[in-house]
């Protein structure tokens, strides 16, 4: 059975529709189809419920019918309490969680949550299975700055196939500091989630995922854009300052974000943390699990729209319309945001190099393809390291390393082509063909020697192929 034919076939527990729309498109997300029917779909944020000290969070991972296309017809999905997608996880700086994951899929897999600085055996890679029929708890305290973060499965050769049926959410977590700044915080008024998603359809409606050898050496790609699980939805907004977190949730596809009016936006924060300043772009590049923080000034667009767009596609992704009145709750971005420590290259005790390459039809890094009980790399606790990742193949890679952040040093050899909204925290790195980076970080608080740390291309094809160690 090949893989169009389980996602038509084999996920059979329907127990209704989606909360997330589609809209009146299937051919594709782009400028074809000039109408935005379907209302922007906002997940259900969840906060946790305290238990003798700890946060409890309680998700069921489920199959069902969503429906995104017209003429009533369905599509076989796998959600998260739902049918698509998954709710959005509030966790806060310091707080005790225990995040249940209760599988009732018809097979195994994992739940990671990405960009999380959990111990090993509580990171959801490859080692934490769960079996279909079974719950798995992520237990630890959080400790790292209030950050825009996900969770996904990471089953080890099936993560883009499980990600593609729709196994995905935010975690956004805060702190102290953010509770001070005057940010826009109004979960889905003025704080906005966008997950950004790529799908073909079959004329049944199921999902078509079928990749071929070339697509999964080039990353597959998909025509039919979704945000939040709904194709072009129109967003209401208020005219002041508005907060977006964007998370590319794409198995491959690389965006260049931009407003069709060419309106300016700032970027406030990275991966893993605020940026210290607010960064003014026209244009967000993101490659596969990065994520960034915009705010948006719609003071002066009262009563008029706009459309957010992929420039590097022409795809239309969502429609915002500016209510014609007074806006409330009114926010002043401000200048400075956050001071974050810098690791001092001159304090490393290491450099390793880590080169992306093809070997007989293989991805690898290093030469090597994944093997889930092979270590590829041991590194001590408290050491400052330089990373050298550099992309020898003609295509796009990015890199994904668990359990910590890291800082990006140089581009090609170049500090100065470190872009500004580039120079925060962060866990992944787009690698353009024929090009190199260098990061700097150091692993803290966690070892474990039997249940280690994954590090990969985040082009779901490619990890899944071999390209992680």
């Amino acid at each position: 059975m090949n893989r169009r034919q389980f996602l038509s076939s084999s996920i059979a527990a329907t127990l209704g529709l989606s909360a997330c729309g589609g809209s009146s498109s299937s051919s594709n997300g782009g400028g074809g189809n000039t109408s935005f029917k379907r209302p922007f779909f906002i997940p259900e944020e969840l906060t946790g419920n305290l238990q003798n000290g700890r946060m409890q969070y309680n998700l069921t991972l489920k199959t069902g019918l969503s429906r995104f296309l017209d003429n009533n017809i369905n599509t076989a999905t796998w959600g998260i309490n739902g049918k698509f997608l998954g709710p959005t996880l509030r966790l806060k700086n310091g707080d005790s969680v225990d995040i249940h994951y209760q599988n009732t899929l018809p097979e195994a897999t994992t739940i990671h949550g990405h960009g999380m600085h959990v111990p090993a055996n509580m990171d959801g890679g490859v080692h934490q299975i769960i079996p279909a029929g079974q719950t798995w708890t992520s237990s630890y305290t959080v400790n790292q700055h209030a950050s825009t973060n996900w969770y996904h499965p990471h089953l080890m050769g099936k993560t883009a196939e499980h990600v593609m049926h729709g196994l995905a959410g935010l975690i956004i977590i805060d702190d102290s500091n953010t509770e001070t700044l005057d940010l826009p915080k109004q979960y889905g008024v003025d704080d906005i989630p966008v997950i950004v998603q790529d799908r073909r359809f079959n004329a049944d409606g199921s999902f078509d995922y079928n990749p071929s050898r070339r697509e999964i050496m080039h990353g597959w790609k998909g025509d039919t854009y979704l945000v939040n699980g709904v194709i072009k939805p129109y967003l209401e907004l208020e005219a002041k300052q508005i907060r977006f977190r964007i998370l590319n949730g794409s198995n491959a596809r690389i965006y260049n974000f931009a407003f069709a009016s060419g309106r300016s936006f700032k970027q406030i924060a990275t991966d893993n943390a605020l940026l210290e300043t607010p960064v003014e772009l026209t244009q967000l590049r993101l490659s596969p699990a990065e994520r960034a923080e915009i705010v948006v000034d719609f003071s002066d667009a009262k009563g008029k729209n706009d459309i957010f767009i992929d420039s590097a596609s022409n795809a239309e992704l969502f429609k915002v319309n500016i209510k014609n009145q007074d806006a409330s709750n009114i926010t002043q971005l401000p200048n400075s945001l956050i001071t974050l420590a810098q690791l001092n290259p001159a304090d490393a005790v290491n450099t390793r190099s880590f080169t992306l390459s093809g070997r007989r039809g293989q991805l690898v890094i290093n030469g090597q393809s994944m093997n889930k009980t092979v270590i590829n790399e041991s590194i001590p606790i408290n050491n400052i390291e330089i990373w050298e990742i550099t992309n020898a193949m003609g295509m796009d890679h990015n890199f994904h390393i668990h359990a910590t952040h890291f800082q990006l040093l140089e581009r090609n050899g170049s500090a100065n082509a470190v872009a500004a909204n580039e120079r925060g925290y962060k866990d992944t790195v787009y690698i353009p063909p024929r090009e190199s980076v260098k990061v700097i970080l150091k692993m803290t608080d966690y070892a474990d020697t039997t249940k280690p740390y994954m590090y990969h291309c985040h082009i779901l094809e490619h990890e899944d192929a071999g390209m992680m160690g």
